[in-house]
């Protein structure tokens, strides 16, 4: 019989509330979920998935979306960032995150755009990556 306090056994193994197993790095439809959960907890607003073209050097999807103002762009960018830390997404980068008029974060097979209303509009990411843009051959 062991004297192991249950409570503090170790979680090794253990499924987080995702469903995850511990230490096991999410599949991209699973960050994919993580992201898009995290943007409708934070309260991310007019959020658009857009599928890029299949073998796309750039990503595999990109996710646009909104926040009311600079600080609420930037508690929603905190806010998902912490979320895939704490579900075991390691490799992604930020950009943006001191101004918080546009943040992006790149996690490799998603990129994820918030943005303020304004400057959503000014960039239009939804029309230059639609499938229907017009595109220039080269």
């Amino acid at each position: 019989m062991s004297n192991e306090n249950p409570a503090l056994a170790s979680t090794e193994g253990a499924a987080d509330p995702s469903g995850q197993m511990a230490g096991e790095i999410p599949s991209q439809s699973s960050i994919m979920n993580i992201i898009l959960d995290s943007l409708e907890d934070s309260k991310a607003q007019d959020t658009v998935t857009i599928d890029l073209e299949p073998g796309a050097a750039l990503a595999d999807a990109m996710i646009v979306t909104s926040g009311r103002s600079a600080r609420h762009v930037g508690a929603i960018a905190d806010h998902l960032l912490r979320r895939l830390r704490k579900t075991g997404v390691k490799n992604y980068s930020v950009e943006g995150l001191d101004n918080a008029d546009w943040v992006l974060v790149d996690t490799g097979d998603i990129i994820v755009h918030i943005f303020r209303p304004e400057v959503r509009d000014f960039y239009n990411l939804e029309k230059l990556w639609s499938p229907h843009a017009p595109r220039q051959d080269a």
